[in-house]
């Protein structure tokens, strides 16, 4: 695409973005057209639909932003175009998606911003995000979905449970993606979870899922989950992660179950014959959502390129961990002592960071303020990577 091509699509996009309540508007709009004008598409989609309007928005507005960017735009689609076979898609219900997107587009923009050219602009662009969707779903040998059977399901906390299946075949994922999952009692409510260990022979993959207060899906998964079900699990997505014989220094800033991705790197480069210094801070509210410090304390006692630092918002936890009887918190040897403080203020205080590279993940409140102390610190942008669905 020709940057005069790019300038209208963006133009017009964020004009429509812009305006109160805008994201959401052409959202609702896009998904009632496509309903209205292709009623065999509804069957793809879940009965609430506000968790996948809030993933579209984050999608386009994502391709927009990187559309002079193909190195980082053509792989992201790709992998969705990978995942999305999930779904049972073909090329006619792209070209029926991207018919309905423009024509909300047209709606919002109104006819003073939507000319011809602004027309022929969003034609192009919606043809490479096919073209290459389609490509890579074609090319792709791998299954469009995996079974995994429940193998192991506990509770750490009281809204926080670790989940471990067996899938039907190996997956192979890069150590710091993550995936969509279905579960039996959720169908076509797809979340994106990221395995907390890497891909093995074995075929077993680990997550972490804290239940979130009146969400559809988590909090079944969290209490409801039962050994000897089976979950539906989507390609690998997200392109975080540490490469091989890198030098670079690393900084992970991880909160809640946001340390599943970062956790499953570090078990990853254990088995590598040399590693760069890695700075990991890991968060959370109270003490006991640091609920993998056991764990992390044994990888940094036995890899000295590892340094853990544990931030919790509050010194102590609240009363309903331990009820009446008050309970010391444990130690683990191999940590830095905890600091306490919101871990942006924390880990920015620390310098600027510059000569790292940046992974932060947690919830997108955590790691957009993260990302911008970082950055008013003196981190480089460029230097900073968090997924771009989260």
């Amino acid at each position: 695409m020709d940057s005069r091509t790019v300038a209208l699509i963006r133009t017009t996009f964020k004009a429509v973005a812009a305006e109160e309540g805008g994201p959401e508007k052409l959202a609702r709009s896009f998904y009632a057209i496509l309903f209205t004008e292709h009623p065999q598409v509804r069957d793809f989609f879940p009965a609430a639909l506000d968790a996948q309007r809030d993933r579209l928005v984050k999608a386009i507005a994502y391709a927009v932003d990187r559309l002079e960017e193909p190195d980082k735009l053509l792989p992201f689609l790709a992998q969705l175009g990978r995942d999305h076979r999930k779904y049972g898609v073909v090329a006619e219900h792209y070209a029926a998606v991207a018919g309905s997107l423009k024509a909300a587009m047209q709606a919002y923009a109104g006819t003073e911003l939507w000319t011809d050219e602004v027309e022929r602009a969003w034609d192009t662009g919606l043809g490479v995000i096919a073209d290459t969707m389609i490509g890579a779903a074609e090319q792709e040998s791998t299954p469009p979905v995996w079974t995994g059977t429940v193998i192991e399901h506990r509770e750490v906390l009281r809204n926080l449970a670790i989940v471990r299946l067996r899938l039907d075949q190996p997956m192979q994922y890069a150590a710091g993606q993550y995936m969509s999952v279905q579960i039996p009692s959720r169908p076509r409510m797809w979340r994106y979870l990221s395995p907390a260990i890497p891909a093995n022979p074995q075929g077993e993959i680990e997550f972490h899922i804290r239940g979130v207060t009146g969400g559809w899906v988590s909090p079944a998964m969290v209490g409801h989950t039962k050994v000897g079900e089976q979950w539906l699990i989507g390609s690998p997505l997200g392109g975080l992660g540490v490469p091989r014989n890198t030098r670079r220094k690393m900084l992970m800033v991880g909160c809640g179950t946001g340390i599943a991705p970062l956790r499953a790197q570090l078990m990853a480069m254990t088995q590598r014959r040399s590693n760069p210094k890695v700075d990991l801070f890991v968060g959370g509210h109270y003490p006991c959502d640091l609920y993998d410090l056991e764990t992390l304390g044994q990888l940094a006692r036995e890899n000295k390129w590892l340094n853990v630092i544990p931030v919790t918002e509050s010194e102590e936890n609240p009363w309903w961990v331990f009820g009446d009887a008050e309970e010391a918190e444990p130690e683990y040897p191999g940590l830095q002592p905890r600091r306490v403080g919101q871990i942006g203020k924390i880990v920015a205080g620390y310098g600027s960071w510059a000569d790292r590279d940046v992974q932060i993940v947690g919830s997108p409140a955590m790691v957009q303020t993260t990302k911008f102390r970082l950055m008013a610190a003196g981190t480089p942008t460029a230097n900073i990577r968090h997924d771009p669905l989260f």
